[in-house]
């Protein structure tokens, strides 16, 4: 089978007035399906620019990105807005969770707005929160929940709507160790048993440890890919 992203020759350069930075500078990635890979680097290095690249959340100026083999340029803006929803999860360092509704309503609301029935998006977000251990707590607000519940809320949002890829970028980032540690196991048992790509933009070593495959950037290029036993040789 096709791999589930393939990237060539990505290139992505801001301007502010004369300045320019070239946060891409000829990136090639492939990425299977059902892998979990972590992407790594130095801060300002290009991680969350590929990934909003990769994920159709920011444009690119050069090269060719395909999600299940189908060309991001191919899409429209709202094709790729509508195709997002529907096939692709976030998972980002600051939950972005509704402070206002429980975490059911929040989990629920991606589907909502993308057209399901109230009931049937009622009974999806409250199988979602089950097997991320929040069931008990469906019907509390963000505020009553712990940062470790939060992204716990977060990443059953993601994963409501089955998505064939997960997108994360830092998604331990405001954790203490022992929340961070909970929600990467729970991040790699979903992995293995729904068989969803996982891509993780991070700085935590402990993220590379569990992923298949670390890929490490610098000034914008991918620079090695690593196994997680080599990267602790």
């Amino acid at each position: 089978m096709p791999p589930i992203i393939s990237a060539e020759q990505v290139h992505k350069t801001f301007r502010n007035g004369k300045i320019e930075v070239h946060a891409l500078r000829g990136v090639d990635l492939t990425v299977e399906a059902g892998e979990m890979v972590a992407i790594m680097g130095p801060s300002g290095c290009g991680k969350t620019t590929l990934l909003n690249c990769l994920s159709g959340l920011d444009d690119f100026d050069a090269g060719e990105i395909a999600i299940e083999g189908v060309n991001l340029r191919a899409m429209n803006d709202r094709t790729r807005t509508r195709y997002r929803a529907e096939r692709m999860g976030f998972v980002f360092q600051t939950y972005n969770l509704l402070p206002v509704i429980t975490a059911v309503e929040n989990v629920e609301l991606p589907l909502l707005v993308g057209g399901v029935r109230p009931a049937e998006a009622r009974r999806r977000a409250e199988n979602a929160l089950t097997p991320v251990g929040l069931a008990a707590r469906s019907h509390h607000r963000p505020a009553e929940h712990s940062g470790g519940q939060r992204q716990r809320g977060t990443i059953a949002r993601a994963l409501v709507n089955n998505p064939a890829i997960v997108w994360a970028d830092e998604p331990t980032g405001n954790l203490d160790s022992k929340s961070a540690t909970d929600i990467l196991t729970l991040m790699r048992n979903l992995n293995q048993e729904l068989g969803q790509t996982l891509v993780i933009v991070t700085h935590d070593a402990a993220i590379g440890d569990l992923c298949d495959r670390i890929v490490r950037m610098q000034d914008g290029l991918i620079v090695a890919h690593e196994s997680p036993e080599s990267a602790m040789a």
